[in-house]
């Protein structure tokens, strides 16, 4: 509360100079702030202009920086996307060049980075946070700043590959908390990210805990926990959880982090509607904004979906654009993950050389990465069971008994569609195409 007394002040002391004066704009950045915090964009973005306008005509590179960075924001929430980007690069511009003052500037590069994160502007999140590191260095006293660029720094590192380099971060910036040296929101999303790169991983007790101190700090660890759940076999409780935070998340952009993982896990209940729908409410995020990420996430819903559908046709063209835009990005686990849904799709189209090709290049990935979890999924051979999970191993005798997925689905108290699933899974797995094929596996490999 002490800042909204001394905005007061000042506009008490405002109120008795004769004329315009430049301070007036910073007076009004509580205004614009207050517009944000209460979901009025229309009324932030004019003000915001309005900040703008008043540093350009007393020439206060500063309060312009200011104002142009919100309006930017402002204007992508909006829905007009080019236009906020616009502005945003310009105020970087005059970051970058050394143009405002060391605490304007470090201001400037936190949101900045942050509101790129938020609306999955990758790769600027990538230039810019590469450009805060060298900031940082010449500022050693911007403790807050620092922490911020190792949290971003590490996710920059696990979305390009480099988990092992992303904990190193992560644990500098742990030391950094336990001399109480950042916030608590710092603290939540440090072991947020932690948790996720364990989870990849295939760390699931690490993981577990990670997650734990997340909520504890008061970050809402979600989707990774759900989606821990997932890769746990609890596909329950992973369900009940995405679905809880997604209900209580507004719609529009800020779903756009969870319903990737919506899709996945209601996809693994048999819940094919739900995953529909949270299908066109990505589709409809990623129109409104110029995100090569989001768009990507799009495309790979879409992909796993049509597939669940039985539409391999559809699931390979968009799980291949899924994979283009992955690799535009420089993500490589996700573009992987793409790979594994276009050998799926091949595999149900007949063509068993280009699954097995496609496999064996997210294998590698995920074999370079530790992605120990995605590689015991889709390992050729993992023991006797030739990768299959416990599920799979029912539903292929049973396939191997000459039944139907009518018939395998009765006796194992499943869907049609899961029943689906599970088979095109060991299609995919066993490098086959057809149930007579999975059979006569099933019966070489003393799996019937």
């Amino acid at each position: 509360m002490p800042a909204l007394g001394w905005f007061a002040r000042a506009r008490r002391l405002l109120e008795r100079e004769q004329g315009d004066v430049a301070e007036r704009g910073y007076v009004l950045i509580a205004d614009m702030l207050n517009h944000l915090m209460n979901g009025e964009l229309e009324a932030q973005s004019a003000v915001a202009a309005e900040i703008v306008e008043v540093g350009e005509r007393f020439g206060d590179d500063d309060l312009v920086a200011l104002g142009m960075m919100e309006l930017g924001h402002s204007l992508v929430r909006l829905g007009r996307a080019p236009d906020g980007l616009r502005l945003i690069d310009e105020t970087m511009v005059a970051v970058t060049s050394g143009e405002l003052s060391p605490i304007v500037a470090g201001i400037v590069y936190c949101n900045t980075i942050s509101f790129c994160r938020e609306v999955y502007q990758l790769r600027r999140v990538r230039e810019w946070t590469a450009a805060l590191t060298r900031w940082c260095a010449r500022q050693p006293n911007m403790v807050a700043h620092k922490g911020v660029c190792l949290v971003h720094r590490a996710e920059v590192m696990t979305l390009g590959g480099a988990w092992d380099d992303a904990l190193v971060e992560l644990g500098k910036l742990s030391e950094e908390l336990t001399r109480g040296a950042l916030n608590q929101l710092a603290r939540g999303d440090t072991a947020y990210r932690e948790g996720e790169v364990r989870r990849l991983r295939g760390d699931f007790a690490l993981a577990e805990e990670s997650y734990r101190r997340a909520s504890s700090l008061g970050r809402e660890p979600q989707p990774g926990h759900a989606l821990l759940r997932l890769a746990q076999g609890r596909r329950e409780a992973a369900a009940a959880m995405i679905r809880r935070v997604v209900a209580e998340t507004s719609r529009g952009l800020p779903r756009a982090a969870l319903l990737p993982a919506h899709v996945e896990i209601v996809l693994a209940a048999g819940d094919l509607d739900a995953a529909a729908g949270a299908c066109r409410e990505l589709g409809e995020i990623a129109a409104r904004q110029d995100s090569d990420a989001i768009t990507a996430m799009s495309w790979q819903a879409r992909g796993a979906l049509a597939l669940a559908q039985d539409d391999p046709e559809a699931a390979l063209t968009a799980s291949r654009r899924a994979w283009h835009a992955w690799q535009q990005i420089e993500a490589p686990y996700d573009a992987a993950r793409s790979r594994v849904l276009i050998a799926r799709a091949c595999a149900l189209l007949g063509d068993a050389d280009s699954c097995a090709l496609e496999l064996q290049a997210a294998l590698e990935t995920f074999t370079a990465l530790g992605a120990r979890p995605d590689v015991e999924s889709i390992a050729p051979d993992k023991g006797s069971r030739h990768g299959l999970s416990d599920r799979e191993i029912e539903v292929l005798r049973l396939v191997a008994t000459g039944r139907s997925n009518r018939q395998i689905a009765a006796t194992l108290f499943l869907s049609e569609h899961t029943v689906a699933r599970h088979l095109q899974n060991i299609f995919t797995k066993l490098g086959v195409s057809s149930r007579t094929a999975a059979s006569a596996f099933a019966h070489d490999h003393h799996l019937a």
